[in-house]
């Protein structure tokens, strides 16, 4: 499927800004009244404490450091061209070109009768100029931005921007299937660099993608590998191939 789904990115980008706003708004209140306790008892009543979503007191705990790429697993994948990225995918997969949107990889569930991946580009700089605000934070490009989500963590909350971390990890975290086995891991390759969130529980298996190129932009790619055929290498081959259009 080459073409995009959702509504328009400018609908979506102030549905975002508006929900963030009223959030933070009320972080805001909960802050001046009671500090970090209030904060951290605001968003488990509202999102879930860690028990309900425990990716939400993980970090990235494993380095991938320039690791070897299997070139033929490319080789043997099927080409795809989208409105905003190409890439190689093994054969069985549906791939679909996505917007930003909350709930994407939980809709339409008569596409995920099999394994699926989901793909998304933004360009450099988009996360920085949805949330301006944010450069006071020292936050100036996508990378650290997702970093800072990435690194988020519910029991280390101590500010109006750690809360705001935290919230946006509860909205860029796919289904991964049971949290409590997923691996949260950091890469950096030649072209990329970036975050790898990953379930390899049998019988399905979860890859969540957060890569950042050189020029700055950020990719997504979000794969549920039913039948598990795929590993943590042909994962990453399946990122070496990645490119915008």
């Amino acid at each position: 499927m080459g073409k995009p789904m959702g509504c328009s990115m400018k609908q979506k980008a102030a549905k975002y800004i508006t929900n963030v706003a009223v959030l933070l708004f009320a972080l805001v209140l909960a802050a001046k009244l009671a500090g970090p306790a209030a904060l951290r008892l605001y968003i488990e009543s509202g999102i879930g404490d860690c028990k309900k979503i425990p990716i939400l007191c993980m970090e990235p705990a494993q380095q991938i450091i320039n690791p070897d790429i299997n070139k033929e697993c490319i080789l043997e994948s099927l080409p795809y061209n989208f409105e905003k990225l190409s890439i190689c995918v093994p054969k069985g997969f549906t791939v679909i070109q996505e917007r930003i949107k909350k709930v994407y990889y939980k809709k339409r569930e008569h596409e995920r009768n099999g394994p699926v991946i989901y793909l998304l580009y933004e360009k450099p700089d988009f996360f920085v100029n949805l949330y301006p605000q944010l450069k006071k934070e020292g936050i100036k490009d996508n990378y650290e931005f997702v970093k800072r989500i990435m690194f988020a963590n519910l029991h280390k909350m101590n500010s109006l921007s750690d809360a705001f971390f935290v919230i946006m990890k509860s909205i860029f975290t796919p289904d991964l299937g049971g949290q409590k086995n997923v691996v949260m891991a950091e890469f950096n390759t030649e072209a990329f660099r970036g975050f790898i969130n990953y379930n390899l529980s049998k019988p399905n298996q979860y890859f969540d993608c957060n890569i950042i190129n050189k020029e700055g932009g950020y990719f997504k790619i979000y794969i549920k590998d039913k039948g598990a055929s795929l590993d943590l290498n042909k994962v990453l081959a399946i990122i070496s191939s990645v490119k915008e259009i």
